[in-house]
């Protein structure tokens, strides 16, 4: 007959074998809680000024430079504890400290992206129907279409004109700005649009901005609702019609960064994805004591779009950084690629009990149990994505344990309900070794998402760890 074991032995067992499930605030002090709660008003600053990747480059650089971090200069030497930014066309930076012994044993890399989706400018935007104005539009990155009618929204960008010279937009932002929205059909007409499937019925080319509805006043010119909007432009900015095509205008959700819940626990936002993890990594850089490896953090942009273009990670702007490094050392690049370490910083879902269905329970990730790791992304069958080894992970877990890290791992969703990647594949193609780690998110791609404030700073905790461990 089998021994039967007594409750206290069993329970001293589970705590041994089995994984602890609690939420993560049982694991966690008050101070740490504080400390959190702390970092992320930081944290909500940079994301208010930073809607688009340009601003988010500028909130960086300006981060960046109080810490005593200057431009890259490929022709000088540096030593330990020096500290450098590399600025990619203003859509992509690079923030580096250089390591006691530099690059020889590799470098460690935490790369997040900063741009989101959003509503773009056609090149040729400005029209006029029926007596309103509007913007014509070409989403950018996987959104829900419907979610962007009927909310305020903000016009963001640089016009570059026919000269050569620029113009910087940011518009409905301040108090006492005007807004923008894109209109959608009242329910009393609306029954067609709701039989209709949620992909259809809102189409992306009705995804029309309404800017205007007063005319020049003389009702025998043309196009004059037109014409009084784009008077008004060039008043203010200086541009003409033509300057649009030469642009970069965004239109992004006007809300502000707010904490969420009667607790606070939460923030509510435009753009969580992926500055939510840019924020960790850009402290982490500011803040790490002299490492021994060089480290290097990456913003990118793109990565809603498939990273592809010369600030994307598919390009070789941060391969080519890294070569810089390695040669001003007398290293080969490829080496030094293989034997560096990267945390591929990007959020995951987070588990919503509304949704349950779509989830699998105990591979999700949650709100307040810390910074997620995830071995692998993708889609259906794994597919565009690249697999950390084991090896690698169990050394992310031990750096995460032995510096007190709240951390868990899981995938986004079910195996068959989608998917999704990150930058984490471009950099394994360059041998580096590659694990995704990040902040999980309700109502990712949404205008407004929410993520845990503490999560956000453990992220931040679990990259700095990485970034001085030894």
């Amino acid at each position: 007959m089998a021994k039967k074991e007594n409750k206290g032995e069993t329970k001293k067992l589970a705590e041994k074998l089995l994984i602890n499930r609690k939420n993560g605030f049982f694991s966690v002090t008050d101070e740490q809680i504080e400390k959190a709660d702390k970092f992320c008003e930081g944290y909500k600053k940079f994301l208010g000024a930073s809607k688009t990747e340009r601003e988010a480059v500028l909130s960086t650089i300006a981060l960046a430079e109080k810490e005593g971090f200057t431009p890259y200069d490929p022709d000088k030497s540096y030593q330990a504890g020096d500290k450098v930014y590399f600025n990619n066309r203003g859509k992509a930076v690079i923030l580096t400290v250089f390591g006691t012994k530099g690059c020889k044993n590799g470098v460690r890399i935490a790369a997040s992206h900063i741009d989101s989706p959003r509503l773009d400018l056609k090149p040729h935007p400005l029209y006029e129907k029926d007596d309103l104005a509007l913007f014509k539009t070409h989403y950018y990155g996987g959104l829900k279409k419907y979610q962007w009618t009927t909310i305020p929204l903000a016009m963001h960008g640089r016009i570059c004109r026919k000269d050569g010279s620029q113009v910087d937009i940011c518009l409905g932002e301040k108090s006492g700005d005007p807004m923008f929205t894109v209109t959608d059909l009242l329910p009393h007409l609306g029954d067609e649009q709701m039989h209709k499937p949620m992909m259809k019925a809102i189409e992306g080319e009705n995804l029309n901005i309404l800017v205007g509805s007063r005319p020049i006043r003389d009702d025998e010119g043309d196009q004059i609702f037109k014409l009084n909007v784009m008077r008004l432009l060039n008043q203010e900015y200086g541009i003409t019609e033509e300057d649009f095509v030469s642009a970069d205008i965004e239109f992004v959700p006007a809300f502000k960064p707010c904490d969420l819940g009667f607790d606070r626990s939460m923030i509510g936002a435009y753009g969580h994805d992926d500055r939510v993890c840019a924020y960790p990594a850009v402290m982490a850089a500011l803040t790490a004591k002299t490492p021994e490896s060089t480290i290097i953090t990456v913003l990118a942009d793109r990565e809603e779009i498939g990273s592809d273009g010369n600030t994307g990670l598919n390009s070789a702007f941060m391969r080519d950084f890294i070569a810089d490094l390695a040669e001003k050392e007398g290293l080969v690049p490829r080496h030094v690629m293989a034997k560096s370490k990267c945390l591929s910083a990007d959020v995951t879902a987070a588990y919503d009990p509304t949704y349950a269905s779509m989830y699998e329970f105990n591979n999700s990730t949650f709100l307040n149990n810390g910074v997620a790791m995830s071995k692998y992304t993708g889609g259906r069958g794994k597919s565009g994505t690249s697999e950390a080894t084991a090896e690698l992970v169990s050394e992310i877990r031990s750096i995460f344990e032995k510096n007190d890290v709240l951390w868990q791992t899981g995938e986004l969703g079910k195996v068959d309900a989608g998917g999704g990647g990150t930058v984490a594949m471009y950099i394994a193609n360059l041998n580096v070794d590659v694990v995704d780690v990040g902040v999980p998110v309700l109502s990712m791609h949404a205008p407004f998402e929410v993520v845990s404030k503490l999560d956000i700073y453990m992220t931040y905790r679990g990259i700095r760890s990485f970034y001085e461990a030894k």
